[in-house]
């Protein structure tokens, strides 16, 4: 056996071994509690720091950790800093949530907008978060595949589909309470790994060095930094990976978590970004994923470090969006039409985990392209900022939500297809249409929003 063979076997050896562990750790819940709310077998709330841990290491994606990487290689720390941001959604989205469980006794995101806004609207988000799940499956599974081959060939393929088993295998156990327990895992060997690759390629920069390929201008960055900005007080709302378990502890407990896993997730993606800064200062191509191709220059140890880090990103966001789409079709979806499914719920539930893990790969088989999916899907729901950011500012109204959340994702699908004119375009960087885009559309949101409130509240 040659030494192609060897390292091959020993890579395909490291993905199975890390699904072995994770069914091994994941415990199998029976009851409602534990498979939608992850309680453990006394019914009792999740432990603080293990909803830490599992905020945290849920929304570090594995296409987040290339975007930033990628990033870092294109605009040196700026890009890190714009893409870093994102992560204050976390301590905002918490806050917010915090304050619609205290003062208007909300129990769940989808609920909440029926009780207040009307089935349309509960409907509307619902869909739109679907979407978001979807998206999930394929631009976490495509990344894991690019560490075992080029995209569309069969290693790629292959790899990527057998992680989407493995981690559906231990999803469908315990859904919820699973992905709680193993996010803790998947966290430490991230840490670990991420500790190691910096150490990798940091001591041979100086600060100064790795400050050089900035350049503070709307040009080389700043115009996503600013877009970061404006979109972190929507962004959390429409993914409910995040938003899940932000009611399912004490609400003082939620909150704190929520401030600690923004904070270090925060830093954990700015350097992560400095591979990117590594990758530029070293003359490495430019390509679409920046952390693969360093790695590979740096042979087959730091390949290996790296294919963990993205293999336990991929996996704690893998199983937290299966939870989420097994809660939003075996509860919250039943509940909008009336009916409890009760334990049937889990079977539902279990059965949609399934459905997505073959569908929502089919993209990752056509090799679509990850990069976009943040900032467009960001700014097509930036409707959503003004609904629940301003819930109580004014009288909550059905044509205000409506006004608000269809203009945004309005805006989103302009801008897609290639409609917002460059009128409103801010700078002249690469992001300069996508900057005014969103800070003109908030603005629009939130009239939206408030305007139908104020009439009725003077009628």
């Amino acid at each position: 056996m040659d030494g192609n063979s060897v390292i091959g076997l020993f890579f395909w050896g490291f993905l199975l071994a890390y699904g072995v562990l994770m069914v091994a750790l994941a415990p199998r819940a029976v009851t409602l509690g534990g498979f939608f709310n992850g309680e453990d077998g006394q019914g009792r709330s999740a432990a603080p720091w293990l909803l830490t841990s599992s905020i945290f290491i849920s929304w570090i994606f594995a296409k987040s950790v290339t975007n930033a990487a990628n990033l870092g290689a294109s605009y040196g720390l700026v890009g890190g800093l714009a893409y870093a941001t994102y992560w204050l959604s976390i301590p905002l989205t918490g806050l917010v949530i915090y304050r619609l469980r205290r003062r208007f006794a909300a129990t769940g995101l989808v609920g909440f907008l029926r009780s207040h806004y009307g089935r349309g609207a509960a409907l509307a988000f619902s869909a739109a978060i679907l979407i978001r799940l979807f998206n999930e499956v394929w631009s976490n599974t495509a990344v894991v595949g690019g560490y075992y081959g080029d995209s569309g060939s069969a290693e790629f393929i292959g790899a990527a589909l057998l992680f989407t088993a493995v981690t559906l295998a231990y999803s469908l156990r315990g859904g919820l309470r699973s992905s709680i327990l193993t996010d803790a895992a998947q966290a430490a060997i991230f840490l670990v790994a991420l500790v190691w690759v910096l150490g990798l390629v940091l001591p041979q920069h100086s600060p100064a060095e790795l400050a050089s390929t900035s350049h503070w201008a709307l040009d080389a960055g700043v115009d996503l930094l600013l877009v970061a900005g404006l979109q972190i007080f929507s962004y959390g709302f429409h993914d409910p990976v995040l938003t899940d378990r932000g009611f399912i502890s004490e609400e003082r407990s939620m909150r704190r978590a929520f401030l600690i896993a923004g904070v270090l997730g925060f830093f954990a993606i700015l350097a992560f970004s400095l591979i990117g800064v590594h990758a530029q200062l070293s003359g490495l191509a430019a390509s679409d994923n920046v952390p693969a191709a360093l790695a590979k220059s740096l042979g087959i140890g730091a390949l290996l470090v790296m294919t963990v880090v993205m293999v336990s990103a991929a996996g704690s966001t893998l199983d937290s969006t299966f939870s989420s789409l097994a809660k939003l079709a075996g509860r919250e979806l039943p509940l909008l039409a009336g009916r409890d499914l009760g334990q049937k719920a889990i079977g539902v539930g279990m059965a949609v985990m399934v459905l997505f893990a073959l569908l929502g790969n089919l993209p990752m088989i056509a090799g679509t392209d990850i990069l976009k999916a943040t900032t467009i899907s960001g700014t097509m729901v930036i409707g959503l900022a003004p609904v629940f950011v301003l819930h109580g500012l004014v009288r909550p109204t059905r044509l205000g939500f409506h006004l608000s959340f269809w203009t945004g994702l309005g805006l989103g699908l302009a801008l897609t297809l290639g409609w917002i004119p460059q009128a409103w375009a801010i700078g002249e960087g690469k992001y300069a249409l996508l900057l005014g885009t969103n800070l003109y559309g908030l603005g629009l949101c939130v009239l939206g929003y408030l305007l139908p409130g104020l009439m009725r509240g003077r009628g």
